[in-house]
C-alpha cells in the first residue's frame, strides 16, 4: 500500500519541466509554480534578457533553471530546446506549451502574414514542441497545451486567427492524448484560460476586460498564480487519470 498522502500527489520533486513563452506573464507564473512544486525548469522564449529574470526567480526557489532562446514556430528551434534540456538534465517530464501570440484585426483587413504568424506560434509551435518532447519522454510524463476560452466562445473582439489557433490546440490535445497515453504513457491535456493579465491583454482596448466581467460569475479577472496552480495539478500524479481533456479556468465565463 502506498504511504503517500494526498498532498504528496501534487508534488513534482525530481521532475524537469519545459515552459515555453517563459519571458513574461503567464510563463513566469508557470515557471515559479513548477519550481515551488519541486521541479527543475527549462525556460524557453525569444527574449534572452527577460529569460534571465525568470531564471533568477526559479533559483530563488531552490531549483535549477536552464534558459534557451528559441522561436518555437521553427521546428529546428523547438527541437533545440528539448536537446538542451536532455543534455543538461537527462530527462524531460513535463511540457507547458505556453508560447503564444494574439491579434485583434478585423477579418477583412487581416493580412496573410498576420494570420499565419498567429497559427505558426500558437498551433504549429505547440505541435513542434510536443513532437520533440514525445520522442524522449518516458511513461508518466505530461504535456499541457494552452488553449483559450475563445476556442469555445467569442471574446467580443475580432480574433479570427487567435480563436482558430486555440480551437485547433483543443483538437491537437485530444488527438495526441489518444495517440500517446496508452502507447507511450504520456498524458496530454489543455488549459483554456479566461481573462488573465498578460502581455496580450495589455494590448486590449482600454476598458475591454472590465466590460467583459459582466459575463463572468466570478466578477474579476483571474490571477496568474491560480492558472499556474491548475497547471501544477495537471502535471502532477494527482491528475494521473486525466488525459485528452481541456480544463476551462475562466471564473465561470463559459458556464452561461
Amino acid at each position: 500500500m502506498s504511504t503517500n498522502t494526498v498532498l504528496d500527489r501534487f508534488r513534482l520533486d525530481g521532475k524537469v519541466a519545459i515552459v515555453t513563452g517563459a519571458s513574461s506573464g503567464l510563463g513566469v507564473a508557470f515557471g515559479k509554480a513548477f519550481a515551488e512544486a519541486g521541479a527543475d525548469v527549462v525556460l524557453a522564449a525569444r527574449r534572452a534578457d527577460r529569460l534571465e529574470k525568470t531564471r533568477e526567480l526559479i533559483e530563488q526557489r531552490g531549483r535549477r533553471a536552464l534558459t534557451v532562446t528559441a522561436d518555437v514556430s521553427q521546428p529546428g528551434e523547438a527541437q533545440a530546446v528539448v536537446d538542451a534540456a536532455m543534455k543538461e538534465f537527462g530527462h524531460v517530464d513535463v511540457l507547458v506549451n505556453n508560447a503564444g501570440k494574439g491579434t485583434a484585426v478585423p477579418a477583412t483587413r487581416e493580412t496573410p502574414e498576420q494570420f499565419r504568424e498567429v497559427i505558426d506560434i500558437n498551433l504549429n509551435g505547440s505541435y513542434w514542441m510536443a513532437q520533440a518532447c514525445g520522442r524522449v519522454m518516458k511513461p508518466g510524463s505530461v504535456i499541457i497545451n494552452l488553449a483559450s476560452v475563445v476556442a469555445l466562445t467569442s471574446g467580443g473582439l475580432p480574433q479570427a486567427a487567435y480563436s482558430a489557433s486555440k480551437a485547433a490546440v483543443v483538437g491537437l490535445t485530444r488527438d495526441l492524448a489518444v495517440q500517446w497515453t496508452g502507447r507511450k504513457g504520456i498524458r496530454v491535456n489543455a488549459l483554456a484560460p479566461g481573462f488573465f493579465p498578460s502581455e496580450m491583454t495589455d494590448q486590449f482596448p482600454d476598458g475591454y476586460i472590465d466590460s467583459q466581467m459582466g459575463r463572468c460569475p466570478a466578477g474579476r479577472p483571474g490571477d496568474p498564480d491560480e492558472l499556474a496552480a491548475t497547471a501544477v495539478f495537471l502535471a502532477s500524479p494527482a491528475a494521473g487519470y486525466i488525459t485528452g481533456t481541456t480544463l476551462v479556468v475562466d471564473g465561470g465565463l463559459t458556464a452561461d
